[in-house]
C-alpha cells in the first residue's frame, strides 16, 4: 500500500484536503483521533498517565483533562518527554494496526499535524503539505473556531515554520483561494500522482525514463535528494548506509536532466539483492529488470557491475545505483561529482556539451554513449586534481 504523510499548520485547511482524498477513496487515519483514543476512559495509557502525573490530569468525568495535563507539561521538558514516552508508543501502535487492516491496494492517508515537528517524513512515501498564508489562517481561525488573535498567534509560533514544512514537503498545496480550487488541486494530485504511485509499488514499476530534456539548475535539487536519502535510509535501519547524491543535479549551477541521481554503497554487489532489494522496493524504489553495469574509464576493461533502482514515484524520477564500496564505479561516480564542483571551467565545458547532445541525441541510451569520449578526457583531468588536492571518497 502507499503511505502518504498529511501535514500543515493550524488554520491551513489540512482538515479539508483530508476529507476530500476520503472521498476520492483514501483510507484516513488521523493522528489526533488516535491519540485521543489512547488515552480514553478505561485504557492503559489513561491509567498510566495518572500514576505519572497524579490524578490531578482527570476531569468529573473520568476523562482526561487535557487543559490541566498540558499546563504541568507545557513548560516542563522532563514531564513532556515522560508524557510522549507514554502515548507515542501506543499512538504508534494503533496506527501501524489501523494501516495493517486496510486493502493492499490502499493509499492510505496519516492526517499528523505535527509531522514536522516530530521528524516523521521519512516513515512515508510522499508527504503533503497544505500551506496557507498567515493572513489567512487569522481569518479562518477567528472565523471559524472563535480563536481570539493572541491565541492564533500562539499556537502557529508553537509549530513548525513555513520554511521547515516545505523541506519536508514532496507536494505543496496552496491553500489561499476557494474551497472549489482547493478541491481541483487534490483531485489532480489523486489521479495524476497517489493512484499510479501506489501501482507502481505493488507492481514493483519504476517509472519510464522520458525523453532527454534538459532543464536549468534547480536549487532545491539538494532538498530533494535529501528527502529521497531519508527515505531510503529509514527502509533500511537499523543498517545505516554509506548514501551519496550524484550526477549532475549535485553539482550547483549545471543544467540536467530532471532526474535525482543517488548512490547506495553496500559492502558487496551479493548483499544488494534478496532482502534489501525488497526493502527498497517496498520504499518506493523498486530494482529495474536486467543486468547493469558501467563502461569501465578507461574502455576496454571489464563492465563496472552494479544494481540501479528507478523510483515508482511519477512525479519524482530517480536512478538509485548501488555500487560496493571501493568498486571502481563507485569511486568515479564521487570523484567526477567533486570535480565537476570545484573546475568552473570543466563545468562549463561539460554543460556546453549536454546542450549540444541533448538537441542532436533525444534518447537516453544515445545521449548517455555520446558523453563517453569526454569523460574519458575528463577522468584524466579528475584524477589529476585529485592527487594534487588529495581528494579521498
Amino acid at each position: 500500500m502507499l503511505m502518504v504523510g498529511l501535514t500543515g499548520g493550524i488554520g491551513s485547511g489540512k482538515s479539508a484536503v483530508a476529507a476530500r482524498l476520503a472521498e476520492r477513496g483514501a483510507v484516513l487515519i488521523d493522528a489526533d483521533r488516535v491519540a485521543r483514543e489512547v488515552v480514553e476512559p478505561g485504557t492503559p495509557g489513561l491509567a498510566e498517565i495518572v500514576d505519572a502525573f497524579s490524578p490531578r490530569v482527570l476531569a468529573a468525568d473520568g476523562s482526561l483533562d487535557r487543559a490541566a495535563l498540558g499546563a504541568i507539561v507545557f513548560s516542563d521538558e522532563t514531564a513532556r518527554r515522560r508524557l510522549e514516552a507514554i502515548t507515542h508508543p501506543r499512538v504508534r501502535a494503533r496506527t501501524a494496526e489501523l494501516a495493517a487492516a486496510a486493502a493492499p491496494d490502499a493509499v492510505v492517508v496519516n492526517d499528523v499535524p505535527l509531522l514536522v515537528e516530530a521528524g516523521l517524513a521519512a516513515a512515508y512515501h510522499l508527504v503533503v503539505v497544505v500551506e496557507t498564508a498567515v493572513a489567512v489562517r487569522f481569518e479562518r481561525l477567528a472565523r471559524d473556531r472563535g480563536m481570539p488573535r493572541s491565541e492564533a498567534e500562539r499556537r502557529i509560533a508553537a509549530q513548525a515554520d513555513d520554511a521547515r514544512r516545505r523541506a519536508a514537503a514532496d507536494v505543496m498545496l496552496t491553500n489561499d483561494g476557494s474551497l472549489a480550487e482547493l478541491h481541483a488541486a487534490v483531485d489532480a494530485l489523486w489521479s495524476d500522482r497517489l493512484l499510479p504511485y501506489e501501482r507502481n509499488v505493488r507492481e514493483r514499476r519504476v517509472v519510464p525514463s522520458q525523453r532527454v530534456e534538459l532543464v536549468e539548475s534547480d536549487p532545491t535539487w539538494p532538498q530533494q535528494y535529501a528527502r529521497l536519502a531519508a527515505r531510503i535510509r529509514h527502509a533500511l535501519a537499523p543498517a545505516d548506509p554509506r548514501i551519496d547524491h550524484i550526477g549532475s543535479t549535485a553539482v550547483p549551477g549545471l543544467a540536467a536532466k530532471d532526474v535525482i541521481d543517488i548512490q547506495l554503497t553496500v559492502p558487496t554487489l551479493a548483499e544488494a539483492d534478496g532482502p534489501l532489494a525488497e526493502r527498497l522496493a517496498d520504499a518506493g524504489f523498486p530494482r529495474m529488470p536486467g543486468e547493469w553495469s558501467d563502461d569501465p574509464r578507461p574502455a576496454g576493461g571489464e563492465q563496472w557491475a552494479k544494481r540501479l533502482h528507478g523510483s515508482a514515484d511519477p512525479g519524482r524520477p530517480v536512478n538509485l545505483h548501488v555500487r560496493a564500496a571501493d568498486s571502481p564505479g563507485w569511486r568515479y561516480a564521487l570523484l567526477m561529482r567533486d570535480h565537476l564542483r570545484a573546475d568552473p571551467g570543466q563545468r562549463s565545458a561539460y554543460l556546453l556539451l549536454k546542450r549540444e547532445l541533448a538537441a542532436s541525441a533525444p534518447d537516453s541510451v544515445s545521449y548517455t554513449t555520446a558523453k563517453d569520449p569526454w569523460f574519458d578526457e575528463e577522468r584524466l583531468r579528475a584524477e589529476e586534481w585529485a592527487a594534487q588536492t588529495g581528494w579521498r571518497p
